[in-house]
């Protein structure tokens, strides 16, 4: 009993220690992630959304993905047509980008592997996995506004989330060094799980580290489970833990949306979206970010905060984002 006692001291002393660690803020720059289709799905035009963004909440950091099954839709014929019209309006709004390449993208359905792959076997699939990859990189590695390539999306991560059953977890280490072989001039970001991942293999093959923070998720029962018990400084601390510098490490999905679980935006009452995501829950989590010491955070969520003020006429989340990154100022 009394080693026992000992040891939930020593626990709880700790826990006390990151809360205390928790109360210093660290200036921080927001960025936004973006995806076409999301936009796409909810009903908007997402050539508008990209747009708007851009002018109206000017952020200087933006994270968008050149999706596989999009790119090579048709074997061997590789279209770039959307990813050149985004990269040319973040070069016309001075914004820097971080280029999504490989099996996995943000979003749903989280693979982003084409449905003809296993036409010409395993050697086939990898050559054509390659070929889009070396693609991609000879084609935007001297875009002026390209800042990262971040290989994969949460590569390493243990459990099977989304439309995977043909991601190839294997060839991840080799496809890193082969973006930084053909192009040596722009540093590679892996990202991993915040909460559900060790983060020790993504940090050992980065060059920067990026982590994804959501603070309350809704379980497929519909029960809502939430974070706030974890004090900011766990994240700091972590990331000490893998030797991992903090100036080298970004919050690559702050969550700034409701959490979905077999529905959308379209069909969720407006009240049940916001149990998980409201003006308060963003203040609260971008106040969060600041305290673990990352030097930028890119919010998710930008086209549920055009849909409600388009859809909606709430502006309220667009403008409490335009007002934090710069775009009221």
């Amino acid at each position: 009993m009394k080693y026992i006692i000992i040891f939930f001291t020593i626990i709880l002393l700790f826990y006390v220690s990151l809360w205390v660690a928790s109360r210093k803020t660290y200036p921080i720059k927001f960025g936004i992630s973006f995806n076409h289709n999301h936009a796409e799905s909810m009903g908007l035009d997402w050539r508008e959304v990209y747009t708007d963004m851009l002018e109206e909440l000017k952020p200087e950091y933006i994270r968008i993905a050149a999706m596989w099954s999009e790119v090579e839709r048709e074997k061997g014929v590789y279209d770039f047509e959307k990813v050149d019209w985004m990269m040319q309006k973040a070069q016309e709004n001075n914004a820097k980008v971080v280029l999504v390449v490989g099996q996995k993208a943000p979003r749903w359905p989280e693979c982003h592997v084409p449905g003809w792959i296993n036409d010409d076997g395993e050697t086939g699939a990898r050559e054509h996995l390659f070929g889009y990859i070396e693609q991609t990189v000879n084609r935007y590695k001297d875009n002026s506004a390209l800042e990262f390539w971040q290989v994969e999306n949460e590569p390493f991560i243990k459990f099977r989330f989304g439309e995977c059953s043909k991601y190839r977890e294997d060839y991840v280490v080799e496809e890193i060094q082969f973006v930084r072989d053909r192009d040596a001039n722009h540093p590679i970001i892996l990202t991993d799980s915040g909460e559900l991942s060790s983060w020790r293999k993504a940090i050992k093959y980065a060059d920067y580290f990026g982590t994804t923070l959501y603070r309350v998720v809704r379980q497929p029962d519909g029960g809502i489970f939430d974070y706030d018990w974890m004090p900011p400084a766990v994240y700091r601390f972590k990331a000490m833990l893998w030797g991992q510098e903090i100036d080298k490490m970004f919050v690559s999905e702050l969550q700034a949306e409701p959490w979905f679980v077999s529905s959308n935006a379209a069909d969720t009452p407006i009240e049940i979206q916001e149990q998980t995501m409201n003006p308060t829950r963003l203040r609260e989590h971008m106040d969060y970010v600041e305290k673990i010491g990352v030097p930028r955070a890119y919010l998710w969520g930008v086209e549920w905060w055009y849909w409600v003020k388009e859809a909606r006429g709430d502006s309220r989340y667009w403008n409490m984002v335009k007002n934090e990154i710069g775009g009221a100022k």
